[in-house]
């Protein structure tokens, strides 16, 4: 087991500050940030308040090509993948630039979906998109 297996892992969402539209970065199987995960089961802890390891979203926003600080932290965000290997945690962050940086996600092979694209996803990812859309949307 390495360490990434069990690294945090991110979705990271854009909403338009005009219509609130809602849009997920889609890395082409996955929304979550990393290594691939196996089917995993979930555990949600939405609204508890636990550290979030920043350096997570720097990494993330070099390897997207974002400016730093291009990402933000969504604190009250948290949930839980448990996988063979051990739990991993799964942290919401928003991509604060105007639009969406599409030409970034393309260049590393990904694009924003919105949520009626995301049919296709296993289930424990319908459920973490489901949850943090609400969270979103408030």
């Amino acid at each position: 087991m390495s360490d990434s297996a069990l690294a945090p892992r991110v979705i990271c969402y854009h909403k338009q500050a005009t219509s609130a539209r809602t849009r997920f970065l889609h890395y082409g199987e996955s929304v979550l940030s990393g290594p691939a995960l196996p089917e995993a089961c979930l555990r949600t802890e939405l609204g508890v308040t636990r550290p979030y390891p920043v350096h997570h979203l720097h990494a993330l926003e070099i390897s997207l090509g974002l400016a730093a600080g291009s990402l933000r932290a969504e604190p009250e965000f948290y949930a839980e993948l448990d996988t063979p290997d051990g739990p991993v945690a799964v942290l919401l962050a928003e991509v604060t630039t105007v639009d969406p940086p599409f030409a970034a996600a393309e260049a590393i092979g990904a694009r924003f979906i919105a949520l009626t694209e995301a049919r296709k996803l296993r289930n424990h990812e319908l459920e973490l998109l489901r949850k943090a859309y609400e969270h979103v949307l408030g």
